[in-house]
């Protein structure tokens, strides 16, 4: 018996090698110890048999009460290296993160918030409205005549008989003047439609952007200076702009304002096109 209890005490002392073990360590010690067959343990219980009764009861005890504790160890460990085998290993935990990628803004809307903050400077409020716009709003209190030909079908995105989508932003000077008593100073950026073809002048939709200033004293000088002063801080300081006359149904006088090309500098050089010196940029 004492043989048996010395070979235990002996046993216990290897309970020290399981935290070190590596996986294939824990394995191999595990057979050693614990092995079906040629197990140091396993071979100890196997001999208790021959035991008288009182021995077999004490090392019996001691014998299982070590296999316990085998078992909690290599359990232990083999729980130990399975959560190192799932952690990045070579990671410096003090290193500063990455900031995230978030996107930016597209170009068409750093355009529209440039120019918006333009006319801010200049006084002027953002103001927006509904791209779905009625027929009253989008023609009939802009003084469109019912037989205009914008209102055919053909011409725009009719959503419902008298519902579509809006083909100006110029919907929101009404709204505007509905909601709010002069003076009045705003600038309307925003998505239009209409049926146009794809080419190089052209699209079926696009961004448009006015602006309506309502108060008393206010001149054609105040328009054209407005636009003028927009236009050189837009493209550059030394930009010129000409005003040409023109029609539209809803401004009296009304005029169209030309930016002369950045490139050729008014010369259209290589520009069969005699306007092709000047782009069109404004319009009242």
């Amino acid at each position: 018996m004492r043989d048996l209890l010395a070979a235990l005490a002996e046993l216990r002392e290897r309970l020290k090698e399981i935290p070190q073990a590596d996986e294939r360590r824990l394995s191999d010690l595990k057979t050693e110890i614990l092995g079906r067959k040629a197990g140091a343990l396993t071979q100890i219980l196997g001999r208790l048999p021959k035991l008288d009764p009182a021995s077999k009861k004490e090392v019996g005890a001691a014998a299982n009460a070590l296999k316990r504790e085998f078992e909690s160890a290599f359990t232990t460990r083999e729980r130990e290296l399975k959560h190192a085998a799932g952690t990045v290993t070579g990671l410096d935990l003090t290193m500063p993160g990455r900031a995230g990628w978030q996107g930016g803004l597209h170009l068409v809307t750093q355009v529209v918030d440039e120019i918006c903050d333009i006319f801010r400077e200049l006084g002027f409020t953002r103001a927006v409205g509904p791209e779905a716009e009625t027929e009253r709003y989008n023609f009939f209190a802009l003084n469109f005549p019912k037989d205009h030909p914008a209102l055919d079908a053909q011409d725009s995105f009719y959503l419902s008989s008298d519902v579509l989508l809006r083909t100006h932003t110029s919907p929101v000077q009404i709204r505007t003047l509905e909601r709010y008593p002069p003076p009045i100073r705003v600038v309307i950026p925003g998505q239009v439609y209409r049926r146009d073809p794809f080419d190089a002048s052209h699209s079926p939709v696009f961004q448009q952007i006015e602006g309506l200033a309502v108060d008393e004293g206010i001149s054609f000088v105040d328009f054209k200076a407005t636009l003028a002063t927009f236009a050189r801080k837009f493209f550059a300081a030394d930009t010129r702009v000409r005003f040409r006359p023109s029609f539209f149904p809803f401004t009296e006088p009304s005029a169209e304002m030309d930016v002369q090309c950045q490139i050729c500098r008014g010369t259209a050089s290589g520009i069969p096109d005699s306007r092709g010196a000047w782009a069109p940029s404004g319009s009242r």
